[in-house]
């Protein structure tokens, strides 16, 4: 048993993470960041989700890049082959759920 404040969480560097849980191949983790990510496609599904602050997630789809404003307890889905990336609006903190190993 284990609780975390993922409110309080803060990484020493942009995308830090702290591993919540490993359940048969898939992984949840814990990310801060005050920085962007990278343009990026996983290796399968992604469920992201703001815990705390603003996050802008851009995504291409069918040769169309578009981006949608992401706040606390939204949730945006990748599915397989979404290129994604996600910026943050000063810090924010966000909950990943992926396939183990994924970029």
């Amino acid at each position: 048993m284990r609780v975390v404040r993922g409110r309080e969480f803060v990484a020493d560097r942009a995308w830090g993470a702290e591993d919540i849980a490993s359940m048969n191949g898939v992984s949840t983790r814990l990310h801060w960041t005050d920085q962007p990510y990278k343009w990026h496609v996983n290796d399968g599904e992604e469920v992201f989700v703001v815990l705390d602050g603003k996050v802008e997630m851009f995504f291409r789809e069918n040769g169309e890049e578009a981006s949608v404003t992401l706040g606390v307890g939204d949730i945006f889905y990748a599915s397989v082959g979404t290129e994604h990336v996600a910026h943050p609006v000063g810090e924010a903190r966000i909950l990943v759920v992926e396939k183990e190993g994924s970029v």
